[in-house]
């Protein structure tokens, strides 16, 4: 701390020095010369240089820029010397020398300081450029000779000290209206020369009509002149006390026109030390009452400051933070910065403003257009808490306010665990039960609240509220409806929820849900199916008689006209969870023509992969699975003769796990009965001699896809085969079980042909290292059936071998007896019955 203390010193001392050495130059005590004027110009841009460094003081403290700076000050004492010495011989061309050693020591600096802001470095490079270019000969810049015209002019007369006291603030001030650029550019120098000098203070300047002519011709100058103009003002703003108590003169009145401070808000957009003098001089302008009133009605200006309150010069930030707070008083502006992003005044107003503007701030905070960063903030700036005490506590208007502002933070899942910590949860069923009528109003944003709520884990579930909703269903409008059906929905979703599930049921959930499926409002029919479809996951034989067959019809009705995927899912999402074993359920579906509608949704396909397609793929497969029941083939027949076979086999290539689950399972009840099915070719009884191509190999007869559901004339051998390679075992599971069918008694023969010719056994004897014991079971029965075509012993036995062998030692005891009974297919029994 001690280091960073010296340099900001050390800092401060080159400041002073650097004054001193601009003062002396242009002192009117001496015999001024043109060098030593111009040289002054040069000098004076040092202090702000300085300044920002030691704003950076705590990053920069670097032994090379020490260097630097050493080299300055040093030689900076030499031009205070040679300008205060009483020789003036060759003093022009030793202050040029002069300047050229400090461009050169500010090149260090330049070199040394790399870690800094571009716009700093560019500072440091122009100047260190004028300092290396300065020429005091006779061969004068255009800036210089403005300079010497001007001063030429005030020596005229007399004595100059004379001039300056009696003419020169005048000249000056005529210079700053009617000159041109260069000479406009001299007389803000020295005006800014006068006010470090005191006769700002001591009344010697016309400060009504210096304000009057800067406003008038300030923000269409050059950037340079634009910012000395910002730093005049702000110094008059800072030093003139009189304007800041008097109510109404000549002076305040130019302060707080409306068009001259638009100008100045115009330069918060601009680089950043001319915002950080913007921001500086409407924060001491903010002292005028008039001044205050006007900031936040010109547009842009709010929001600019929030922006730099944002930003990363942390000067600015300060001033900008302290000007916000100003305003903040008034709460038009107040609402402004939460408009900009900046809620901490709305959040104080809400806490400690009266009802009115509580009021106000509800209001607004409820039809703001918020991003999920801007309700997080809001959350953790308190903003909760007061609104949930005005729902409590205020008057109607208040809790309509309040409930509404809720509503628009609630959907971010931070801010319901707030609401969910306030115990609103009972407030709001409170409310929903009341009968009273003045209330009514309150109940659509509270019931919306409530559905927010009952998204967040378990906390709805533990509270019991479940029961209370449902009771609700009846006795709400459509909109109220709506949410409670979600809310209902969100808590029968969540994980382990199947005990609240079942208590839903047991209160008569089914009862009341059903008829909504009847509703002419589409979004109240599209979340009773959703809560529907979630209730319908573990139904017993007992909750599936609510469902009759009028019901049925309804929901296969949707399927088959709704336009919306996600409706359409949820529908056959019920009817897939329904019993299998339900006949009752089954003849209805039937009668009400299921099959065919399923099959042609399939085929019109629903555009793209999503969430609802997911579940709509899995729900068909899984119906399908009812269908094709082995222990009835009239319904296989059925089945196939609306092509669900060629369904399914689309579905084992493209869906999700759970699909290709089902649809194998399906396909695996089918091919149970083709043996049974199939025409052998030496039957007598063909009218028609049946095509070359319909003779399976596998069956031994002719096969056809239609009426002997023949998984090879089907296409579904390789596929299968395919979904052993998966992870997901409980369908590898299923694949095996519909890949066996082909390896039944009578016909294992030419099954096992079949799955080898498709390179189905290197796939089986992988799946032997799954780990999964009932996986292993199936796939060893496969490979002791296989392994018997002696073919296939001597191109796999090999393979198979050495995993078997590991199973025989480390597998479950289960499984150690069909390992043997595949080893001793592959006559290695006796060669390794150690292993047993």
């Amino acid at each position: 701390m001690k280091e960073k203390r010296d340099f900001s010193e050390f800092l401060s001392e080159l400041i002073v020095l650097a004054d001193e050495v601009a003062l002396f130059s242009k002192n009117p005590e001496i015999d001024i010369e043109d060098a030593f004027t111009e040289f002054a110009m040069l000098v004076e841009k040092f202090a702000p240089i300085f300044n920002d460094l030691r704003d950076k003081c705590t990053i920069i403290d670097k032994p090379a820029i020490r260097k630097s700076l050493e080299s300055l000050m040093n030689e900076l004492t030499r031009a205070k010397a040679l300008i205060r010495s009483s020789s003036l011989k060759e003093r022009n061309k030793r202050i040029e020398d002069i300047a050229h050693d400090l461009g050169r020591s500010l090149g260090m600096l330049l070199v040394a300081s790399l870690e800094v802001s571009i716009d700093f470095r560019e500072k440091i490079g122009t100047l260190q450029k004028q300092l290396m270019n300065a020429r005091f000969g006779g061969n004068m810049s255009p800036t210089s000779s403005s300079i010497s015209r001007f001063v030429n002019e005030a020596k005229e007369g007399g004595e100059i000290e004379e001039e300056i006291i009696d003419v020169t603030s005048d000249d000056v001030l005529l210079q700053l209206k009617n000159g041109d650029a260069e000479e406009f550019a001299v007389a803000l120098l020295r005006l800014k020369k006068f006010i470090r000098g005191g006769k700002l203070d001591s009344g010697l300047i016309n400060v009504e009509a210096a304000v009057s002519i800067l406003f008038n011709r300030p923000f269409s100058s050059k950037a340079g002149n634009r910012l000395t103009i910002i730093q005049l003002l702000r110094s008059i703003a800072m030093r003139n006390d009189e304007m800041k108590v008097k109510s109404c003169n000549t002076m305040q009145e130019k302060m707080t026109n409306i068009e001259l401070l638009s100008a100045v808000v115009k330069s918060l957009t601009r680089d950043t030390e001319e915002r950080r003098e913007a921001v500086g001089l409407l924060l001491e302008l903010s002292a005028l009452p008039a001044v205050r009133r006007k900031i936040g009605r010109i547009q842009g200006c709010i929001v600019m400051l929030v922006s730099i309150l944002n930003g990363v010069d942390p000067v600015s930030s300060r001033d900008a933070a302290k000007l916000l707070d100003i305003l903040s008083n008034n709460t038009q502006n107040a609402l402004l910065m939460a408009e900009a992003g900046y809620f901490g005044p709305l959040v104080q107003y809400l806490n400690k403003g009266c009802d009115m503007t509580k009021i106000l701030m509800a209001t607004t905070l409820s039809r703001l257009v918020l991003t999920d960063h801007s309700k997080l903030t809001l959350g953790q700036d308190g903003a909760i808490e007061p609104l949930v005490r005005m729902f409590n506590s205020g008057k109607l208007e208040s809790k309509l306010s309040a409930l509404n502002a809720l509503q628009n933070l609630s959907s971010l899942t931070e801010n319901v665990r707030r609401l969910i910590g306030t115990g609103i949860v009972g407030s709001l069923l409170q409310l929903l039960f009341s009968v009273t009528s003045v209330l009514m109003t309150l109940r659509e944003p509270a019931s919306a609240i409530l559905a927010r709520i009952a998204e967040s884990e378990t906390v709805l579930v533990n509270l019991g509220v479940a029961q209370q909703i449902l009771s609700l269903l009846n006795l709400s409008s459509p909109v109220i409806q709506g949410h409670l059906l979600e809310a209902l929905n969100s808590i029968a979703s969540l994980p382990c929820a199947s005990k609240e599930r079942r208590k839903m049921k047991e209160k008569g959930a089914l009862q009341l849900i059903l008829p909504l499926l009847k509703e002419t409002k589409m979004k109240i029919r599209s979340k009773a199916l959703n809560l529907l479809y979630t209730l319908s996951e573990d139904l017993t034989d007992e909750s599936t008689a609510h469902f009759d067959e009028t019901h049925l019809f309804y929901i296969v009705n949707i399927v088959l006209s709704s336009t919306s995927d996600s409706e359409k899912a949820a529908a056959v999402g019920i009817l897939s969870n329904l019993p299998v074993s339900d006949k009752k359920v089954t003849d209805a579906l039937k009668r009400a023509n299921l099959l065919p509608i399923l099959v042609s949704i399939m085929d019109l396909g629903t555009g793209s992969n999503s969430p609802a397609k997911s579940i709509l793929m899995e729900s068909i497969a899984g119906i399908a699975i009812r269908f094709t029941s082995s222990s009835d083939k009239k319904l296989q027949l059925l089945s196939a003769k609306h092509g669900v076979i060629a369904l399914l086999v689309k579905l084992l290539s493209s869906g999700s796990a759970i699909t290709k689950l089902k649809a194998a399972t399906a396909l695996g009840q089918l091919s149970q009965n083709s043996p049974s099915l199939r025409r052998s070719r030496k039957s007598r009884w063909l009218c028609v001699a049946p095509s070359v191509d319909a003779y399976c190999e596998v069956h031994d007869g002719y096969c056809f896809v239609s009426s002997t559901f023949c998984l090879i004339k089907a296409g579904a051998v390789s596929p299968l085969i395919q979904i052993l390679e998966d992870k997901d075992w409980e369908a590898v599971e299923a694949a095996l079980n519909a890949l066996s069918t082909l390896l039944q008694d009578e016909i294992w023969e030419g099954g096992a042909n079949c799955i080898a010719k498709l390179s189905g056994v290197q796939a089986i004897v992988n799946v032997l290292e799954a780990g999964d014991v009932k996986v292993q079971e199936k796939a060893l029965w496969m490979l002791e059936r296989i392994f018997r075509v002696e073919e296939h012993r001597m191109k796999y036995g090999e393979l198979a071998q050495v995993v078997l062998i590991e199973m025989a030692q480390r597998s479950d005891s289960t499984l150690k007896s069909t390992v043997a009974k595949v080893l001793a297919v592959l006559e290695l029994l006796l060669v390794q019955s150690s292993y047993f």
